[in-house]
């Protein structure tokens, strides 16, 4: 008996009054044997963008040289 892990991955969007149809390359792929088929709803995407701005105010004149002992990387 020969195994062969596939992995297959499709991102699909839906419209509404749209109903799932799956395409027919992943019907192909599938043959004999035991599968799990997930589905679940993409996570909506962080509009946010990281800022470090936090770290930059709470430094402080009186630290300047601080770290000047230190080797740069």
């Amino acid at each position: 008996m020969q195994n062969e892990l596939t992995t297959l991955i499709y991102e699909i969007e839906l419209k509404p009054g749209e109903k799932l149809n799956l395409p027919e390359s992943i019907l192909e792929n599938i043959t004999t044997g035991h599968w799990v088929i997930t589905i679940q709803q993409k996570a909506e995407e962080s509009k946010s963008t990281r800022s470090h701005d936090a770290f930059l105010n709470g430094y402080a004149p009186e630290d300047e040289g601080l770290y000047d002992d230190y080797p740069s990387r």
